[in-house]
């Protein structure tokens, strides 16, 4: 367990690609593990050492946990709101997030092993604490193994941290894998990313980047960005821990958010 902070989670999105294959479920209600994936989230961020998580549902994700009595820990706070995109997603999320120095953050369709997320909860809170830290915020990526919609890493290895020079469509080893340890500086990056009309968080993130934030590239094993029904497939034969990861076409997480 780290020294504690605040967790939220992006799970405004309908999820088109896999409700053909839930029973038309949005996607923060399929089931993991036993667990509806919103609440499973909120608990690996518990246990890696969130306080506390916030997470943004849409109205029909949120009248469907009321209708099916979801149960809703008590250190979990759902926001609900409509909204056009990620970055407007994160942007509502701040407003559990004031105060805060930084806040761990995660997709609700990126499934990692715990150990993992604990580790990465760690290492982003290593490389970030201080008054001399030499990062602002971290991002978990993961190698690509040929994903369809990666926001791609460029990393510059300095000594025995590596900083993000630059995301985005340009290829390279890395991409993100759906976890930020970020500063809640982001926020102040509202105004310029609307006048650009930025419609996605990963250009958000890419602003930030190419703005000066200084992000370090934490390195993850396994995880899984659950878009379609292999990767679904997939994320629930890691949990029973079955060798499955290589029969999912998605099997790598990719994104930051949309």
């Amino acid at each position: 367990m780290v020294d504690a902070f605040r967790g939220a989670i992006i799970a405004a999105g309908r999820g088109e690609r896999l409700r053909g294959a839930v029973n038309d479920l949005p996607k923060p209600l399929v089931e993991l593990g036993g667990e509806a994936m919103l609440v499973r989230q909120a608990r690996m961020l518990h246990d890696a050492g969130a306080e506390s998580v916030a997470a943004l549902v849409n109205s029909e994700t949120a009248g469907l946990l009321a209708a099916r009595a979801v149960r809703i820990p008590s250190w979990m706070k759902l926001q609900v709101r409509d909204t056009p995109s990620s970055m407007e997603s994160l942007f509502a999320l701040g407003e559990c997030m004031r105060g805060l120095r930084h806040f761990l953050l995660a997709t609700v369709d990126a499934v990692v092993d715990a150990a993992e997320l604990r580790r990465f909860a760690a290492g982003a809170l290593e490389l970030t604490g201080g008054d001399a830290a030499r990062f602002d915020g971290a991002l978990a990526v993961v190698r690509w193994r040929g994903d369809k919609r990666p926001l791609f890493a460029q990393i510059v290895p300095d000594g025995p941290d590596r900083t993000i020079a630059a995301l985005g469509e340009r290829r390279s080893a890395m991409v993100t894998a759906g976890f930020y340890w970020l500063p809640a500086a982001i926020f102040d990056f509202a105004r310029r990313a609307r006048a650009a009309r930025l419609d996605a968080m990963r250009k958000l993130l890419a602003l930030a980047v190419a703005s000066g934030m200084r992000l370090a590239a934490i390195e993850l094993g396994a995880t899984i960005d659950v878009d379609e029904a292999a990767d679904l497939a997939a994320a629930r034969a890691m949990i029973d821990d079955a060798p499955m990861l290589s029969q999912s076409g998605g099997g790598q997480s990719n994104r930051s958010g949309g």
